[in-house]
C-alpha cells in the first residue's frame, strides 16, 4: 500500500468536505429576478407542499399543471401588441401593390404614420388591418414571413429583437415549474406562430 503524503491527505480531506457541504447546502434561489415579498414566498411554498410526497397537498407529476396568459404577462405588450406590429410592417411591405390603400382607411392613416387616424374606427380598422396581413398565403408561407420578420424586426421603444422581450421573472418560474415535473401551457389570443418562435 502506498503512504499518502500529509498534503494529499489534507487536501483529499478538504474536497470532501466541499464537496458534503455543497451537496446539502439550500439550493440557490429559483426565481432569482422576482422580488422578494409574500408573493414570490407563496409560490415556492406552493411548489414545495405539492412536489412533497409526505405532504397532504402533494400532486403526482401526471397532474402538475401551469396555464399562463401570454401578452403582459410573458411578453411586453406595449405600445401595442406584437402581432398587430406585425401586421402593421405586413401591410407597409404590401403597400407597393396595394395602389387604392393610399386613399382608402386605415391604410391611408397607418402609411402616413398616423397611428390615431388608422384606429379612428376602433376594432373595425383594427380587424381590416389584421386581415390583410394574415391572409391570402399558405400556413408554411404564413410561418416563413413570421419567421424572416423576428429575424429583423426590434421592438420600437427599446430597439430589441421581439424574441428578447419576454420578462426574465416568467421566463425563470416557467422554468421553475417544469423543473419541478409541471406541464406548461401558454394561453393566448395571439397567433400560434408569433408565440412559438418567440
Amino acid at each position: 500500500m502506498k503512504l499518502i503524503h500529509k498534503q494529499q491527505l489534507f487536501t483529499a480531506a478538504l474536497f470532501c468536505t466541499m464537496a458534503f457541504t455543497t451537496a446539502f447546502a439550500q439550493p440557490a434561489d429559483p426565481l432569482p429576478s422576482s422580488t422578494a415579498g409574500k408573493t414570490k414566498q407563496s409560490i415556492v411554498t406552493f411548489v414545495s407542499k405539492v412536489t412533497e410526497k409526505r405532504s397532504l397537498d402533494f400532486v403526482p407529476p401526471a397532474e402538475r399543471i401551469a396555464t399562463f396568459d401570454n401578452d403582459g404577462t410573458l411578453w411586453a405588450e406595449q405600445p401595442l401588441y406584437f402581432q398587430f406590429l406585425f401586421a402593421i410592417d405586413r401591410v407597409k411591405a404590401q403597400a407597393s401593390e396595394h395602389p387604392e390603400w393610399n386613399e382608402k382607411e386605415p391604410y391611408k392613416s397607418l402609411l402616413a404614420g398616423d397611428m390615431k387616424g388608422a384606429l379612428a374606427r376602433g376594432e373595425r380598422s383594427l380587424m381590416e388591418i389584421m386581415a390583410v396581413a394574415h391572409s391570402n398565403m399558405t400556413t408554411e408561407e404564413f410561418e416563413s414571413i413570421v419567421k424572416n420578420w423576428l429575424a429583423t424586426a426590434k421592438h420600437p421603444t427599446t430597439g430589441q429583437p421581439y424574441t428578447q422581450m419576454a420578462y426574465q421573472p416568467m421566463i425563470e418560474l416557467l422554468a421553475y415549474l417544469r423543473a419541478n415535473v409541471f406541464k406548461t401551457f401558454i394561453v393566448s389570443g395571439g397567433g400560434i406562430n408569433h408565440a412559438r418562435l418567440c
